[in-house]
């Protein structure tokens, strides 16, 4: 994966940490300014005036060349004519499709902002990424100043969120040194005054705190004209009189639990460590997008240090002790999840035969889980012999793992909705027989999205309340992001609300969505069901800036009619917007009057007659399948064409 940086000099470094080479300066210039966009497309004309003062004859051609550079350099293997997915061109413009840990300012925006009770060691790490000012290599362009204005000031707060914190955790004194490079560096941030004044006084400086105070107020005082504000004239009091309430708080009984408990921790063994950490990561992974984050991160690093360890038996503990459920099939990060699957491989081809079945079946249902949208035999081989196992174990918890992966492969053809909602039933049983939250969770929204499938919106309506009121009680707050997407769904198809008002819905759930930790889950999704409102009124299919994603090879052909080969478009990934994906391909083959295309399309959709396109997601459609496959059936002619038949 590439990583890019602009704090500092603009710079590009490849997965392994090697600096990517980027030319010239106007190399450097153009990414610095599609960073700045922030995944927003930059129009070729404004890339121009932000280039030069003056633009030569040329200007566009040289741009066009910068791009092609770019390109070559952080996609270096992108096939030939094979788009880009990471800078793409847009219209009359260019946008860098990156994600936030690609760029050190926006992964230093989220560790400053995500937490404000972080560990200060963190703070330290995230502090560590700068190299210099931002964009240090454009100090005079226009174009970088308030990206760079606001990461100064980013900075800064969290140089002093660090010092409160570490003055907050009994460790003042390690504050003192930074807080008095902070000051003199920035001598008018009254919050560094108070905050060094506070770390020696609780360091049992009182003197020192007292001079600080003063060195504040005379330079306040003797340059600005302006008397010290009233958190300094507060805190001097309060040293004067050695109020109580500057001493440091006595630890909570949480804390101190956690510190004992962390103190114990580091003296059991690493294997031992290792399969707890699992444990804490699984409930992490359910509390909210940092914490899905980071648990996906640190299940991936969990794994690779079993495996360091020479124990297979251990790693497949690791491996198999991650039952998150899951409810979308299609990876948030697919470099992670094929890196999960070759472990669990290499982990089964190790352990005996005759091995214990259970840490069998949870490795095979972690292929089945983590080998989303797939079309390949094996995973789905891998969930029915996980199942088998399962089902011969009496183990609930064994068995709610391995129906997730069940669900997972449950997409191979269109029109599966019937049968993964017995799946979701047998899950809600099996939570209700045994106290599972989170497995009864996942069957409330397997259920939600099959019910959705069909337009049963009263069943989707049961299982979506059940969900939120789980959610609320058990303190999972990314449930919300699905029932969000089902009523936006619910309000377009069954109350049929106005189109702006629909719209309106969409994008509502989009903006939670853009920060749930799921872009396997957001990327082009609300694109995907903005188009599929607008094909149900009968309006243009009107690409715009829009970013489709993973869903762009089936809908550029509608787009762009008559362009691409429709024979050389792929199946879709076998997920639960498999049916939209056809759809959309047989619409534009009715438009090319392909009729091989149409053939194939007519073919796949034929078992999903009784549903709707996309509404298997719970979150959007592209209109009844039914109705596809009639507009198919008029375009080949009066005799419908039966699977088999051409």
């Amino acid at each position: 994966m590439i990583r890019f940086g602009v704090l500092g000099p603009v710079a590009a470094e490849d997965s392994r940490g090697r600096p990517v080479a980027l030319k010239g300066p106007m190399h450097r210039a153009v990414l610095g300014r599609l960073l700045v966009a922030r995944r927003r497309v930059v129009p070729l004309n404004d890339l121009i005036d932000d280039l030069w003062v003056s633009p030569p004859e040329g200007a566009v051609a040289a741009v066009r060349t910068f791009v092609a550079a770019l390109r070559r350099a952080i996609e270096p293997d992108r096939p030939a004519r094979a788009p880009a997915t990471l800078l793409v061109t847009q219209g009359l413009g260019y946008a860098l499709r990156c994600e936030t840990d690609q760029v050190d300012a926006w992964r230093f925006e989220q560790a400053v902002t995500a937490d404000p009770g972080a560990d200060p060691d963190r703070l330290d790490e995230a502090l560590s990424w700068w190299r210099g000012p931002a964009y240090a290599d454009f100090p005079d362009a226009a174009w970088p100043r308030a990206d760079r204005a606001r990461l100064a000031e980013l900075r800064l707060q969290a140089v002093e969120q660090r010092a409160r914190l570490r003055i907050d955790r009994g460790r003042a004194a390690e504050a003192v040194p930074d807080l008095d490079e902070h000051v003199t560096a920035h001598p008018w941030r009254e919050r560094g005054w108070h905050l060094l004044a506070l770390a020696l006084y609780r360091s049992g400086r009182q003197g020192d705190a007292l001079a600080v105070l003063r060195r504040a107020r005379e330079l306040l005082a003797g340059r600005l004209g302006v008397e010290p504000g009233a958190d300094l004239r507060t805190l001097e009091t309060g040293i004067l009189r050695q109020d109580p309430r500057l001493d440091a708080p006595a630890e909570d009984p949480a804390g101190a639990v956690l510190r004992r408990a962390a103190s114990a921790y580091g003296q059991v063994g690493a294997g031992v460590r290792l399969e707890s950490a699992i444990g804490l990561l699984r409930n992490l992974a359910v509390t909210g997008p940092g914490g899905l984050e980071v648990a996906r991160e640190q299940r991936a690093a969990a794994v690779a240090a079993a495996e360091q360890l020479g124990d297979p038996g251990l790693t497949a503990r690791v491996i198999g002790a991650y039952d998150v459920p899951a409810i979308w099939p299609r990876a948030d990060d697919a470099g992670q999840a094929a890196g999960i699957v070759a472990a669990a491989e290499r982990a089964l081809a190790v352990l005996p035969p005759d091995g214990p079945g259970p840490i069998r079946a949870r490795l095979l249902a972690t292929i089945a889980l983590e080998s989303r949208g797939t079309r390949d035999p094996h995973p789905p081989d891998c969930a029915r012999r996980a199942e088998t196992i399962a089902r011969a174990a009496d183990d609930p918890a064994l068995l709610a793992f391995v129906l997730n992966g069940v669900f997972m492969q449950s997409c191979r053809s269109a029109g599966g909705s019937v049968r993964r909602d017995r799946i979701g039933a047998e899950l809600i049983g099996l939570a209700a027989r045994h106290g599972m939250a989170t497995v009864e969770v996942l069957g409330r929204l397997i259920r939600l999205q099959s019910a959705g499938a069909v337009a049963a919106f009263d069943h989707a309506d049961e299982h979506a309340r059940a969900a939120d009121d789980l959610a609320a009680r058990h303190g999972i707050p990314l449930v919300g992001v699905f029932t969000q997407w089902y009523r936006a769904l619910r309000a377009d198809l069954a109350e049929r609300v106005p189109v702006e008002r629909a719209e309106a819905l969409y994008r509502a759930a989009a903006v939670r969505l853009e920060n749930a930790g799921m872009p396997g889950l957001r990327d082009g999704l609300l694109p995907l069901a903005l188009l599929g409102l607008r094909l149900r009124h009968g309006l243009r299919a009107d690409a715009g800036d829009d970013d489709w994603g993973p869903f762009e090879p089936w809908v550029r052909p509608l787009l762009e009619p008559g362009r691409i080969v429709l024979a050389e478009v792929p199946d879709p990934p076998a997920d639960l917007l498999a049916e939209a994906m056809w759809c959309l391909l047989g619409r534009a083959a009715i438009t090319a009057g392909d009729r091989p295309a149409m053939i194939r399309v007519r073919r796949a959709l034929t078992p999903a007659a009784a549903e709707w396109a996309g509404a298997a997601s719970g979150m959007l459609t592209v209109g009844s399948v039914a109705d596809h496959l009639a507009a198919l059936d008029e375009a080949l002619g009066s005799a419908a064409v039966y699977p088999g038949r051409s």
